[in-house]
């Protein structure tokens, strides 16, 4: 039976260089599909806010689906569904540039955007109606509007959730492992079925998760702290 040696993994360059490499997946990952979700996030808040109830309604349905919807499953329909619905020409591109990570990160975003799109708009509720006003007697049109004056409050006011629900995003980068992407839980496997050393990979892993979620929750409150949310004393 071995004993513990947590230096039997880390000073060991391939079992620590596989450990890396997923590392970096996973922040490619996590990044790209948080890029993702962000932008249309905002898209979706200004497509609601439109004086159009077939646009609401569309936005709700979006919001919805994905709210309800295992983002396992969701991932897992556009890596063995969607995709293969493409031109040919297409999925062949795409199977020699990564197609794997391709579709987490549009699984991930899109699912993620209608969380972010819901923090959002609880956040541009929060601000005083007569904010709006103001601007647009001040000569701002809608977009100016919503660009200078709505948008950078609901983004103070919505802060907390918008973190957390980053934080949740970094976490569900792991179920990109069910398709195949060789983020850091599938090198984690990796390590441990060569290493034999179960407690000691997984330990790693465990605290390069936490590590990076207390880093993200940090960056949010030392945000938080600089920008308080309208009315705060």
């Amino acid at each position: 039976m071995q004993g513990f040696d947590v230096t039997a993994i880390l000073l060991n360059s391939q079992l620590a260089g596989m450990l890396a490499d997923g590392f970096l997946v996973t922040l490619i990952i996590a990044t790209g599909s948080w890029l993702l979700a962000m932008s249309l996030g905002i898209l979706l808040l200004m497509i609601r806010l439109m004086p159009s109830r077939i646009a609401n309604h569309a936005v709700r349905a979006y919001v919805s689906y994905h709210s309800n919807v295992p983002t396992l499953v969701q991932l897992i329909l556009w890596y063995f569904g969607i995709s293969s619905l493409l031109p040919s020409t297409l999925q062949e591109w795409l199977s020699e540039h990564h197609a794997e990570a391709t579709f987490a990160i549009i699984g991930l975003g899109l699912c993620q955007a209608a969380y972010f799109s819901e923090d959002l708009r609880s956040g541009l509720r929060s601000i005083a109606a007569g904010q709006e006003e103001a601007a647009r007697a001040l000569g701002h049109g809608y977009v100016g509007t919503m660009r200078y004056v709505m948008l950078p409050q609901a983004f103070r006011n919505a802060l907390p959730a918008l973190v957390n629900h980053t934080v949740s995003l970094f976490k569900n980068s792991t179920l990109a492992m069910a398709i195949g992407v060789a983020e850091l839980t599938h090198a984690v496997k990796e390590v441990e079925n060569q290493s034999f050393r179960t407690f000691e990979t997984f330990l790693i892993a465990t605290l390069v998760y936490l590590a990076c979620s207390l880093l993200l929750m940090g960056i949010g409150a030392w945000l938080g702290h600089r920008a308080r949310p309208v009315g705060a004393r």
